[in-house]
């Protein structure tokens, strides 16, 4: 099976990396193919440009050279990995932005109708498993009474987009600075375990 493992952090020596690192590891020891995405070393440019949004429903006219690149790595895989912190009780600005600038008309749905207009049918639909790999400052309950927005993403929008048998899984660590090193530790051995049974 072909994955497509895409991470969100700046610092390279982050725990957030090192779990990168972890699910990459353990899905190539069980003969995954694997197609890493670290967005940041990549240099992505998170922001939608005028261009891109008034052109934002002309199909396939929207695929501008910067970001076809980035569709067809998504169009060619069997299924998806996201590793990134939680900030601000969301995702950060390099993954929303590439949610916004990848996923477009043609890509992510298509809008039966054409134009702006029309019933959205999902288009991803290659994709059979999606997994999501976070860390979290706030602890459990401050984040649930916050709503987890990055959760109820993760297992509602992500599962509609995807239209995979179950929900994605979502693997989550809350309260990451104050975990024990064997707290960290056991969470990364949950992520290893959980991409080898992938």
């Amino acid at each position: 099976m072909k994955v497509h493992v895409i991470h969100a952090h700046p610092v390279e020596t982050s725990y957030n990396r090192h779990l990168f690192t972890t699910a990459v590891e353990a899905l190539k020891s069980k003969g995954h193919e694997v197609d890493a995405l670290n967005l940041y070393d990549e240099g992505f440019d998170a922001v939608l440009s005028r261009e891109e949004r008034l052109n934002y429903h002309e199909v396939p006219g929207n695929l501008t050279p910067l970001v076809k690149p980035y569709v067809d790595r998504l169009m060619s895989t069997d299924a998806l990995v996201f590793v990134h912190p939680v900030w601000n009780y969301g995702y950060p600005a390099i993954l929303k932005g590439y949610f916004d600038r990848v996923f477009l008309p043609g890509v992510s749905f298509i809008l039966e109708g054409g134009g702006d207009r029309g019933k959205l049918k999902p288009n991803l639909k290659h994709i059979k498993k999606v997994a999501f790999v976070t860390t979290y400052g706030g602890d459990r309950f401050r984040t649930m009474v916050m709503g987890d927005p990055p959760r109820r993403l993760a297992r509602r929008w992500a599962w509609v987009t995807f239209g995979t048998p179950t929900p994605p899984k979502y693997l989550a660590l809350y309260d990451m600075n104050n975990c024990t090193p064997a707290q960290l530790q056991g969470f990364a051995g949950k992520v290893r375990a959980t991409m080898e049974e992938l």
